[in-house]
């Protein structure tokens, strides 16, 4: 069993900045790849950033020049810092990453608890 857990969330104003962190926790398992989406109730989860095992990373066009993620080294924890921030970024942010055990069973995924990030005009 893997658990994630966000956190960085908050409440900034136009133009602010943040950096919210996943850290995922368990045993018997390696990440494949993690990566940050972003909802607003009703609407399905948007792609924000992913990051896999390789380092390929890309960012949506709504967010591009405005963030950055990166992981630490033991690569069980995504970062995304935002800067420029603007009231349409208003969204709960999520993480989710794939595990498997080895290369020869099959991935899994999991998703965060989500954290709210508004940004106020």
């Amino acid at each position: 069993q893997v658990q994630l857990v966000e956190s960085g969330g908050g409440l900034v104003q136009t133009g602010g900045s943040l950096r919210l962190s996943c850290v995922a926790s368990g045993s018997g398992f390696s990440v494949i790849a993690m990566a940050w989406y972003r909802q607003v109730p009703s609407l399905q989860r948007e792609l924000v950033a992913p990051l896999t095992s390789l380092g390929n990373q890309t960012y949506a066009d709504s967010v591009k020049g405005r963030i950055t993620i990166s992981r630490d080294n033991a690569k069980t924890q995504l970062d995304l810092q935002m800067i420029s921030l603007k009231p349409e970024d208003t969204f709960v942010y999520y993480c989710k990453v794939w595990v498997h055990r080895n290369s020869t069973t099959p991935s899994t995924n999991y998703w965060g608890q989500g954290t709210q990030v508004t940004v106020s005009s």
